[in-house]
């Protein structure tokens, strides 16, 4: 059976067995059967390589005028094209599920980020089984299919151990393979890593080289040869989206150490550099301006002089992990053109999911953590200075201040976060297909959008939008195939109309013009109250003659800005965007907000093994008394190991026995710790080892006194002096029995962390302490937005 036969808009693709003779005995010479095909996709349909880097703004990159060199990009484009007009969401999470589905974020559930998710539409982050992922209509079309790291699209309910899958990229996503991380961040030198839906350890430390782009590079190089091998003939899609350069910024020292000095000027200085260069690249129009730093932004001038050495060096980490990342993409790159394959591969290389982070407070972070938690004070340029040799190192968890990130903006407006202007939204992207791209080291300018993706894709492999997969009738793909634009570089743009909007933040284009307002500074998560949407300040641009949104013309043509408003309403009626949320405690309270959650009352049992679990399937113990008991049986000889943990270096608590002995450890930050150890073993046979914290009361992030009993019996006393009152960790989770990631306590590693006993139960229990209104509802709301 020639699939071919079938228009392939029904997926799977039915099996319709042809009529003819059928004998009774096989060695009858009229005894015939049509040979078995293998389904594969129309003849001639490409390899498909897309590369999704994290985190990048326009005027990052060298291949677009930048600071940072990136070769393999430069490669790229070389022989390929460049995009200066290609635009994502603003933010990681809505991104990537537009892309990767072919519609608008609203359309697919991720109106922002899966941590702040409603029972709105738009807001579910619960993508529609009328919209089938563009990666299972090529599985079912014949493609292989594989994604390697960051998948941050998975509801926070089903980020469990226990799921269900039907989100996660290798059940439900359409990839075969799966290799990477569930959630909007992770450390790149010791990552929560899945293979599949299933926990794995990285194969290595930090001290023996181990960095996770090298490893995701590496699991991919082995899959796509894997691939070439045993299927020849058949194309594949791979989907490569590190981590990087997403805080934490860990590389390696010495990539960092080709920037020093790089940055001495300053951010202001630094993008009139990057301006000039985008110029001489012609990546920018010769016309187009340098748009004005905003009074929110400090001026590198305004920054303290003892600090400036440290803000330095940020930008110096941040250059050595884009070119590190770039470096491992070139090894992808270069082992499919090992294979021969290179050429007949449709590569999207898109640098950066939305505009430069500006997560990272005025004055940068060296723990991120510190910020989320309210605690930014601790870090003061007196202790930023002290931590300057660790920035992007394994003892760091660091990301730049927002005026770096405004610089890697250029020439454009504001920052990730903000869909209303370019710099939250455009992002350079080049295109390299040399068996479908006659021209070599081509620019084009055509408005284009991350949810044009799929459907090139689809058009450039010859395959139809499926109507119907498994069973359920396809909604139209809402993005416009790009392809018109590789072999025709003044062909009108078709993709003409696009909505914009993020947190309230929202934009329209149309025909060149884009009318847009900023509601929120990302930065700037607590204090003042926002302005009603309707007193929001809307400005106009003509983008025919206005690259980079510097000339506000709504005072001089209002009916024409009137056009746009009504025309944005209109798309955000038809997209699900309605209605505009920019509420905070209320997106943050899964009963409020309407999503489901794992945790319910006051007690939760746990049981040796369970493991990777994220702070959304534990019950909170912040800002409150609560007990831990654990009923333990130690061999003759004793016991030691972790019996729970959760956090790890830069942020968590610890139950374990140390010598024999039960010790409780509570890490602030990775900056204070205070233990409390038992003044005596625990005895052979099985025992309850009981840990009762009582806090202190009167406010967020307050002390308490510790308690140790074994069997009821108390065997030591402590005191916590200060606890985190948001989050112990972005990416590192509760485990029993042993320790995944980084350690809570320096006296164990997560190698010896293994209990050496055996745990038959441990249980949480929070009692009618609950201290939660206690926290101030923006509090909640800046750290959910800092995660993604």
């Amino acid at each position: 059976m020639n699939p071919d036969r079938h228009a392939r808009t029904m997926l799977p693709i039915p099996d319709l067995p042809a009529p003819g003779l059928t004998t009774y005995d096989a060695k009858n010479p009229d005894t015939a059967f049509p040979p078995i095909e293998p389904l594969v996709p129309p003849e001639g349909a490409p390899n498909v390589l897309i590369v999704l880097i994290d985190d990048v703004g326009f005027g990052a990159s060298s291949a677009f005028g930048g600071p940072c060199e990136m070769p393999a990009a430069e490669r790229l484009a070389a022989n390929g094209l460049k995009y200066n007009r290609f635009h994502t969401t603003a933010l990681c999470a809505p991104t990537r599920q537009a892309m990767l589905t072919g519609r608008n974020h609203h359309s697919v559930g991720m109106g922002s980020i899966t941590e702040t998710a409603t029972s709105a539409p738009g807001n579910s982050s619960l993508r529609p089984n009328t919209k089938a992922p563009l990666a299972t209509t090529l599985k079912l079309n014949g493609y292989s299919t594989a994604q390697f790291g960051k998948c941050h699209e998975v509801p926070v309910w089903q980020s469990s151990p226990m799921g269900p899958f039907d989100a996660w990229p290798s059940a439900g996503g359409g990839f075969e393979t799966f290799y990477g991380f569930i959630g909007g961040e992770n450390n790149q030198w010791e990552p929560a890593l899945y293979n599949g839906t299933t926990p794995v350890e990285p194969p290595a430390t930090a001290e023996e080289g181990y960095h996770l782009t090298e490893d995701l590079a590496d699991h991919a190089i082995s899959w796509v040869r894997t691939q070439k091998a045993l299927m020849p003939d058949k194309p594949f899609f791979m989907y490569f989206a590190p981590g990087a350069t997403h805080a934490p910024h860990h590389v390696p020292t010495e990539w960092a150490d080709k920037y020093a000095g790089r940055f001495a000027g300053g951010w202001d200085a630094q993008r009139e550099n990057t301006f000039a260069r985008q110029k001489e690249l012609g990546v920018i129009p010769a016309d187009a301006e340098l748009t004005p730093r905003h009074d929110e932004i400090p001026g590198w001038d305004d920054m303290p002089d003892e600090l400036k050495p440290v803000l330095e060096r940020q930008m110096e980490v941040y250059a050595g992990f884009l070119e590190h990342t770039d470096f491992h993409v070139g090894r992808v790159l270069d082992a499919i053109e090992d294979l021969g394959a290179l050429d007949n591969t449709l590569v999207y290389y898109i640098i950066g999911d939305n505009g430069a982070s500006a997560e990272g407070t005025v004055n940068g972070a060296f723990n991120e953590m510190a910020n989320f938690n309210g605690m930014a004070a601790l870090e003061t340029p007196e202790f930023m200075v002290s931590k300057m040799s660790e920035l992007g190192t394994p003892s760091s968890y660091n990301h730049y201040a927002v005026g770096w990130a405004w610089a890697m903006n250029s020439p454009l407006q504001w920052t990730k976060q903000v869909a209303s202007h370019w710099g939250g939204t455009r992002n350079g992207t080049i295109v390299h297909w040399p068996n479908g791209v006659e021209e070599k080291g081509g620019l084009r300018t055509q408005f284009t959008h991350c949810i044009d993706v799929a459907p090139t894709i689809l058009e450039a492999a010859g395959l139809p939008e499926p109507t119907m997969v498994n069973g359920v009738q396809q909604s139209p793909m809402e993005g416009t195939s790009m392809l018109y634009s590789f072999n025709e570089p003044d062909t009108p743009e078709r993709h003409d109309l696009q909505y914009f909007e993020m947190f309230g933040n929202r934009g329209i284009y149309y025909k060149g013009w884009s009318a847009v307002t900023k509601h929120r500074t990302p930065w700037v998560m607590t204090g003042g109250a926002l302005a009603a949407f309707d007193d929001d300040v809307w400005e106009l641009y003509d983008g025919s003659v206005d690259f980079s949104q510097a000339r506000d013309l709504s005072a001089e043509q209002p009916e024409r800005l009137h056009e746009l408003q009504r025309l944005w309403l209109i798309e955000a009626v038809k997209y699900n965007v309605l209605p505009i949320d920019d509420r905070g405690a209320e997106r943050l309270n899964p009963d409020l907000a309407g999503r489901p959650t794992l945790i319910h009352g006051t007690l939760q049992m746990l049981y040796a093994g369970m493991g990777r679990l994220s702070e959304n399937s534990v019950v909170s113990i912040k800002n409150k008394s609560f007990s831990v008991t654990a009923e333990i049986e130690v061999p003759e000889g004793g016991a030691d190991g972790v019996i729970i943990a959760q956090g790890g270096r830069f942020g968590g608590w610890s139950v374990f026995l140390s010598g024999g002995a039960a010790k409780f450890v509570y890490n602030v930050l990775g900056i204070q710790s205070f233990a409390t150890e038992a003044r005596s073993q625990v005895p052979a046979g099985t025992h309850q080892v009981r840990m009762e914290f009582a806090y202190d009361g009167g406010g967020l992030a307050k002390g308490g006194d510790v308690a140790l009993y074994y069997d009821g019996e108390e065997v030591g006393t402590g005191r916590v002096g200060a606890t985190q009152a948001m989050i112990f960790s972005a990416d590192e989770t509760t485990d029993i029995g042993y320790e995944s990631g980084t350690s809570v306590s320096p006296d164990y590693t997560a190698h010896s962390s293994r209990f050496t006993g055996k745990i038959h139960w441990v249980k949480i229990d929070t009692g009618d302490d609950d201290h939660e209104h206690l926290i101030d509802p923006d509090e909640r709301l800046r750290v959910a937005m800092a995660r993604q």
